[in-house]
């Protein structure tokens, strides 16, 4: 994408990617991302706000050059992450009079991570300003979005706030703005729950903080601006404050039909009481998709079948995921299969220290399930649907 004009003075001169289907070896990207950084000119000085993923260097190049970019002043490192600060060695080289504006700790990050000397630094604290000229930078420490050294840049003359990971989505679109919400929304959720859910009391903090400011414009560094800023900031608001949903999700996997037929019993017990129920099997599914689910969920019930006396692995992953992404799930239980014995429920038990639930009854059945076990699932549900209302989930 070549830059465009956000502002007078101020450009988006990030890059799309199209083609990448995995973050950090990890995170499903079935949509692409982007690595936005931007450009502002003052009347004395210019700043360079984050950098793009090493991978797409040549484009940030490209897009400096197409605006005639000779000198930077600054480069303000909003993250340390290498898909923001991958290029900062490089933009140093071609611009040696830049220094980098940065957090204390974000400089012990990039000092670590890409051995930039400690001369070429600037340190800014909570809410210090930074003169262009005719334009004022304001920097806003948000640390644990999702890392400790974290920052916000606020340009107060155009009222835009450059947040970072923070209210991001990754999408890879020609769109500089947010045009169609539903896929932004869905997107927007997936990499809160895979990414900034773990750190809800600190979202709502760094909420509050900004609710001051009057912001006309959010850019953050993956996906569209949004030039609506009431969009996103009501959908995390929700995400980070609301009570859990009349929900129940379900990850489970079944090596002989035998869990999921009692997965099936209890999906079919729980909608007859009035719950809504989110099926995954682990087999097939997109972690992304399981991560959105947990965030309004107040129910989790883990199905597995026994292998060498513990859960499966799959469900194993599933539990490591649930425990590190701290979703606001009240309840948990667990239900299963095994042949000759079996540990599955006191290891997931082990797994799950994260998690301020309560851990309703298992049921977990030696061979097929018998007419006692089917009441078993039955009481479960009961006891769930019971717990919600008393919760007053809707």
């Amino acid at each position: 994408m070549n830059p465009r004009e956000i502002k007078p003075g101020t450009y988006t001169v990030g890059a799309v990617d199209w083609e990448r289907r995995l973050f950090d070896s990890l995170i499903p990207l079935p949509d692409g991302t982007s690595y936005n950084a931007y450009l502002v000119k003052g009347r004395r000085q210019t700043a360079l706000i984050d950098t793009v993923d090493r991978s797409m260097r040549p484009v940030l190049f490209h897009n400096l050059d197409r605006l005639g970019v000779s000198r930077i002043d600054y480069v303000i490192s909003n993250h340390a992450e290498p898909d923001h600060s991958g290029s900062i060695v490089e933009v140093l080289e071609k611009y040696p009079e830049a220094r980098v504006v940065c957090t204390p700790r974000c400089q012990g990050i990039l000092t670590d991570r890409f051995m930039v000397p400690a001369e070429k630094f600037m340190t800014v604290e909570d809410r210090k300003t930074l003169s262009l000229g005719d334009r004022t930078l304001e920097f806003i420490h948000a640390p644990w979005v999702h890392w400790p050294e974290t920052m916000f840049t606020y340009l107060q003359e155009d009222r835009i706030l450059f947040c970072c990971d923070f209210l991001g989505s990754h999408i890879a679109t020609t769109d500089m703005y947010v045009t169609d919400e539903g896929q932004v929304y869905e997107a927007a959720k997936r990499y809160y729950a895979e990414i900034m859910m773990p750190f809800r009391a600190q979202i709502q903090n760094h909420l509050e903080k900004i609710k001051g400011l009057a912001v006309d414009i959010i850019a953050p560094s993956h996906g569209p601006m949004y030039n609506k800023p009431k969009f996103i900031l009501e959908a995390y608001r929700s995400w980070a404050y609301d009570e859990p949903g009349n929900i129940v999700v379900i990850p489970y996997i079944s090596m002989h039909g035998v869990t999921r037929t009692m997965v099936n019993h209890l999906l079919e017990a729980l909608v007859d009481k009035g719950v809504t129920v989110k099926l995954f099997d682990l087999a097939v599914t997109d972690m992304g998709k399981l991560a959105m689910s947990l965030v309004d969920a107040a129910t989790i019930v883990i199905g597995t079948p026994t292998v060498m006396t513990g859960p499966h692995p799959l469900v194993a992953n599933a539990v490591f995921l649930a425990n590190a992404v701290r979703p606001k799930a009240r309840f948990a239980s667990v239900i299963g299969s095994y042949g000759w014995g079996g540990k599955a429920v006191e290891q997931i038990a082990a797994m799950i220290p994260n998690l301020k639930v309560e851990v309703l009854s298992p049921v977990l059945v030696k061979g097929y399930p018998k007419e006692a076990d089917f009441q078993a699932l039955d009481n479960l549900a009961a006891t769930i649907a019971q717990k919600h209302r008393e919760s007053k989930f809707t």
